[in-house]
């Protein structure tokens, strides 16, 4: 008896938000756009809600596409008026707010950044990803690194919230510790190996 109250409790799997049927690791997401956040669905759910009128229109279907480029114009100016306190920001929008909505890692998960609305829009028109961003349910990924550089992708917006939730479990000090900065490392390796450069599909896009 003393052992089983010592032993963690077996990890619950994640159920569909829809039909509560029990989902595996790798599973499909909807944006609700009602309640600004995301939802787990099996694949039969989502592909009932992805259908036009489902729902209202209320869930879109997180795509699964990875953009990057290569030759976005950001400089440490642009970096420097966003006047984020870490190396990493997304920016998705908001269809129902129909506005741009920036978020950063924290301790204590994704943190809005209050800026003005004129800062942002002149980092976006740095990149051609902005106009290819699907709202909702995609971001523009930005990343600062120690060389002064600054990285730009198009993600899918449930990457975003998981490596927020990667770097918040690990996250010591003020700037996120060592192993933070880990999990943000590793992150961008497996990014910058299925990412496709957006100037190789401007002609399929």
């Amino acid at each position: 008896m003393l052992r089983r109250l010592r032993e963690p409790a077996p990890p619950q799997p994640e159920r569909c938000s829809f039909c509560g049927l029990d989902l595996p690791a790798e599973h499909r997401h909807l944006a609700d756009t009602e309640e600004r956040s995301l939802v787990c669905a099996c694949t039969a759910c989502a592909l009932l809600l992805e259908q036009p009128g489902a729902g209202a229109g209320r869930y879109r279907g997180v795509p699964r596409r990875y953009l990057a480029d290569p030759v976005h114009a950001l400089g440490d100016a642009d970096w420097e008026a966003l006047q984020i306190p870490v190396s990493l920001v997304f920016l998705l929008h908001n269809a129902v707010l129909d506005r741009w909505v920036a978020l950063y890692p924290s301790p204590a998960g994704p943190a809005e950044s209050e800026l003005d609305a004129a800062a942002w829009q002149s980092v976006l028109r740095r990149t051609r990803l902005a106009a290819l961003l699907e709202p909702d349910v995609e971001a523009l990924l930005l990343r600062r690194t120690d060389d002064g550089t600054t990285s730009c992708h198009l993600v899918p917006v449930d990457a975003c919230y998981e490596l927020v939730g990667r770097m918040r479990r690990h996250w010591q000090g003020f700037d996120g510790g060592a192993e933070a900065r880990a999990e943000l490392t590793a992150f961008f390796d497996r990014l910058a190996a299925v990412a496709v450069p957006v100037k190789e599909t401007a002609d399929d896009l």
